[in-house]
């Protein structure tokens, strides 16, 4: 069966849980992994399954965002079904606002959709970390003949407030929909868990247009999916939950799907560390479905001395292109043309592009924004009363060295 497919991806966030991160990009545009950005991951999703007609709705601090498209995800093909274009606010509203939520956001670009005249329209997340076949839920969705499917999975109960939560029925028909509330109802059998949307949706797409135009006439709405559309059709439409814990991907067949939320520090740094292990639960070197991003032009990095107690060694890391590795690197992912100095030590760090660790600098559980010199000599991360009067530390004391704006007392190297 052939079946039209257009894709939004809602990519307008502002992450302040991630700041200072976000201070000058959006949260999709945020480094991960090293050479990635966050948008990579849906973006490839997409992509390998065949999906090629993609808008992304961009709003907040969208440059870095933009830039990050034009350099990796730009189609060099003729067909006009292939494209993956940036969209800002359009303004098509009497009082020409940005996009008031998610919902605004689709209605705002309701012309594209209907000059596209998809069967389905995907409305999918550009803040997670995770792999999808979304060819098997789209299967799933038609299987069931549903108006909208939602991709879910088991969380912690107390992580309820974070997510939108839904009640099932035993086909899986969604009977409420508890927008981020602590008290939304568990699991059947399972009191100690929520089934959690993970902000994947899929729309038949005349349900999804009647929906948003009948959504933007109403003055009270807070014009977003999760508060005010999937609640009032939850119980009455035909929405279904997708087990996002029964997909596979080519070449992880036998790996349990793997979904992050990374809307907060400590999140963001664990699913990088999640990155070093042996055989890590999300796999960036599987061929068959790759993780694409921009096409850099790095040279391969280098280590280099080879003396006793001077010696340019990584273990258990991740080290990206163009890195020159002078001293020791352990447990830790590295951005691209990050150099260390000779007797220098990072432990469990996540360094972003252009990092600079000076000679004899030790730094440890530190997340260090791109262009940040660290002095010779400097110690971070080891003396925490010290690293709090200096820079953002984390609930679990993850220290976070920003960039320019950031009040610290460190030499920026300007772009």
């Amino acid at each position: 069966m052939q079946v039209k497919v257009l894709a939004l991806v809602l990519a307008g966030g502002k992450g302040t849980r991630l700041a200072p991160l976000t201070e000058e990009r959006a949260k999709p545009a945020v480094p991960f992994g090293g050479k990635y950005r966050i948008i990579d991951f849906v973006l490839s999703n997409l992509v390998n399954s065949g999906i090629y007609s993609i808008y992304v709705l961009t709003q907040f601090k969208s440059q870095s965002l933009i830039q990050h498209l034009r350099d990796g995800w730009q189609f060099g093909g003729l067909l006009k079904n292939q494209f993956i274009v940036p969209v800002p606010a359009q303004m098509r509203t009497p009082e020409e606002h940005w996009y008031r939520g998610t919902a605004d956001a689709v209605f705002q670009n309701a012309n594209l959709i209907e000059q596209s005249a998809p069967d389905l329209v995907l409305l999918f997340g550009a803040d997670h970390v995770y792999r999808m076949n979304v060819r098997q839920m789209i299967e799933y969705h038609l299987e069931k003949k549903a108006q909208v499917t939602i991709s879910a999975l088991p969380v912690e109960r107390r992580f309820a407030r974070d997510f939108g939560v839904l009640e099932i029925d035993g086909s899986s028909r969604i009977q409420a929909f508890h927008e981020k509330r602590a008290d939304a109802p568990t699991m059947p059998g399972r009191p100690d868990e929520v089934l959690a949307s993970m902000g994947n949706y899929i729309f038949s797409t005349d349900c999804l247009m009647k929906m948003v135009y009948e959504d933007a006439a109403k003055p009270d709405s807070s014009h977003d999916f999760g508060k005010d559309i999937l609640p009032q059709l939850a119980g009455t439409s035909a929405l279904y939950a997708y087990d996002y814990q029964t997909n596979r991907i080519p070449g992880e067949e036998d790996q349990p799907a793997y979904w992050r939320d990374v809307g907060t520090l400590d999140a963001y740094y664990e699913a990088n560390m999640d990155l070093r292990a042996i055989v890590p639960p999300i796999n960036l070197y599987n061929r068959d479905w790759p993780l694409h991003t921009a096409g850099y032009s790095d040279p391969p990095a280098k280590f280099i001395f080879e003396e006793d107690g001077r010696r340019g060694q990584a273990l258990n890391s991740v080290v990206s292109g163009g890195c020159i590795i002078g001293g020791t690197v352990r447990n830790s992912v590295l951005g691209r043309y990050v150099r260390v100095h000779d007797h220098a030590l990072v432990e469990d760090c996540v360094l972003f592009d252009n990092v600079e660790i000076g000679a004899g600098a030790r730094v440890r559980r530190a997340i260090i924004e791109k262009n940040v010199k660290i002095p010779a000599g400097a110690t971070i991360g080891h003396e925490p009363e010290q690293d709090r009067a200096r820079h953002h530390v984390t609930e679990t004391g993850i220290v976070v060295i920003g960039g320019p704006r950031s009040p610290v007392s460190l030499t920026v190297i300007n772009v």
